[in-house]
């Protein structure tokens, strides 16, 4: 019988390596790296985060997804959603003959045409429990490349779930990776989950907790962020807290503690470890480009630029670190930077449009920091880096050579 779930990889990568390393190499990148990670041509000084780019998970997705066209290369191979948050790398699965599937109107993928013989690639989010079945009824290949960081969260909610405590998840209710790790739930008959946003969403919950607000105002703030027939009354009386791995992990922490002290409120310090579990489920990827930016815009930095996928949970959690301390741009890559007229297209932290502002680099002697979202190839990283030292008329040519 034909083996249909993979998840440890085919052991090609030496057969890969080459079409990878032309795709997402960069001599930029590993020349600054050279130099200490900073950089000085001219006027301009690039300074790069020592944490960016792609983390473990990511590489080991995109690498699954390449051998997954290497060992079935006469085979239709589907993707569900993407397999991460950056349109340059889904680009490259598409020329490689990837078809994409994606949610319709009513929020579901549809594998009505995705047949036995075909070949279905699970996204670094991973996929919830009803359409992972759906698919393993289907009989298709599956190759996973679920992130070993999603899944100790979805460990993590699963024996909140068998032990009867509701999973308060902080994260986005519309994001692939949280409403995959909320559905694990549902394998208990008892499972419950409540998805907060950010800390004043769990500030109603501690105040309903408290007896400070009514059900509801849970059930209308929380309508599309619960399980189903979700209680207030009963579903808060004991909970435990997990986060989508990309969220801001200082404010995960906090929300934790958060309800952490309603509850001892609540309940009274003695019986809190009845009512309450908590356990910080940040990938330590995420956590290592946080403190590494951190780290970089506590130096003197004129200008910082983030780069990534705009639907990027973790680049979009950078951008805002950033915002706090210096003149930030979130840009997807190098096309939102105009070398000629001096101009820039990118996100401001809390919008959902693309705004241009001219002449965005200073004059005179600047320093400009950079990093990068952990689905952000190293070439775009590269070409970024390039595209701002030739708004100031130069090149890294002379650099490069020496490299």
């Amino acid at each position: 019988m034909e083996q249909t779930y993979f998840r440890k990889g085919f052991g090609l990568k030496d057969e890969i390596e080459g079409a990878l390393t032309a795709d997402y190499h960069s001599r930029v990148v590993e020349a600054i790296r050279d130099h200490g990670y900073a950089l000085t041509v001219g006027d301009l000084t690039i300074r790069l985060a020592r944490e960016f780019g792609f983390c473990y998970g990511v590489d080991r997705a995109v690498e699954y997804a390449y051998e997954t066209r290497t060992k079935f290369p006469d085979r239709r191979t589907l993707l569900v959603g993407e397999i991460i948050h950056n349109p340059h790398v889904n680009s490259k699965l598409r020329a490689m003959g990837v078809e994409f599937l994606f949610r319709g109107p009513d929020g579901a993928f549809d594998f009505g045409g995705v047949t036995a013989s075909d070949v279905v690639i699970l996204p670094a989010f991973g996929v919830t429990v009803q359409d992972f079945e759906r698919l393993r009824q289907i009989s298709c290949v599956l190759v996973d490349t679920t992130c070993g960081s999603v899944l100790n969260v979805w460990k993590r909610v699963e024996s909140y779930a068998r032990d009867g405590y509701t999973a308060v998840i902080h994260g986005k209710f519309f994001h692939e990776e949280t409403k995959a790790t909320a559905s694990q739930v549902t394998k208990f008959p008892r499972g419950r989950y409540i998805i907060v946003r950010h800390m004043d969403e769990a500030k109603v919950l501690c105040a309903f907790i408290e007896g400070r607000a009514d059900r509801e105002t849970v059930l209308h703030g929380f309508a599309h962020a619960t399980s189903p027939g979700f209680d207030p009354d009963a579903d808060l009386m004991k909970v435990g807290v997990a986060n989508q791995t990309t969220m801001l992990s200082n404010e995960s922490l906090a929300i934790a503690q958060e309800l952490g002290a309603s509850m001892g409120r609540r309940w009274g310090e003695a019986a809190l470890a009845e009512h309450f579990r908590t356990f910080d489920t940040i990938c330590s990827a995420t956590q290592d480009r946080q403190d590494a930016v951190l780290k970089l815009i506590a130096e003197p930095l004129n200008v910082m630029v983030v780069i990534g996928g705009y639907n990027s949970s973790n680049t979009t959690h950078l951008a805002a670190i950033c915002a706090g301390a210096v003149p930030t741009y979130h840009i997807e890559d190098a096309q939102c930077i105009d070398a000629t007229s001096g101009g820039i297209r990118h996100l401001p932290v809390g919008k959902r449009e693309e705004e241009r502002r001219d002449q965005w680099l200073p004059a005179g002697r600047i320093i400009v920091g950079i990093t990068a979202g952990a689905s952000t190839p190293n070439n775009k990283i590269g070409e970024t880096v390039e595209r701002i030292v030739a708004t100031r008329g130069l090149t890294l040519d002379a650099i490069l050579a020496g490299s």
